[in-house]
């Protein structure tokens, strides 16, 4: 069985920006796109573990706020020619509810 936490509001996440969330595993940058879709990914970019959660989303990406690289929200996958993943984790929306797979 699916275990689905609550772990924000959509309203706590600023449109185009991220908001993070202290878990034990680590911090979890979750990212609001213009069309209000949510991803998860660890808070750490897999170049030189800069902190996702600052840079600046794009699309469906962000680009890290150290050296640029840019990565894919849905995936956690290094945009090329760069090559690295960082963790992603499973999101859902529900009535401006947001919850992560735990």
């Amino acid at each position: 069985m699916e275990n689905w936490i609550r772990i924000a509001t959509l309203d706590d996440i600023p449109a185009l920006g991220s908001r993070v969330v202290k878990t034990p595993q680590g911090d979890i940058a979750l990212f609001r796109t213009a069309d209000d879709q949510v991803f998860a990914l660890h808070d750490r970019c897999p170049h030189k573990g800069g902190p996702l959660s600052q840079g600046m989303v794009f699309g469906h990406t962000v680009a890290c706020p150290l050296h640029g690289w840019n990565i894919n929200l849905e995936s956690g996958e290094a945009v090329a020619p760069d090559v690295g993943c960082t963790k992603k984790l499973a999101t859902r929306l529900e009535a401006g509810e947001v919850y992560l797979l735990a």
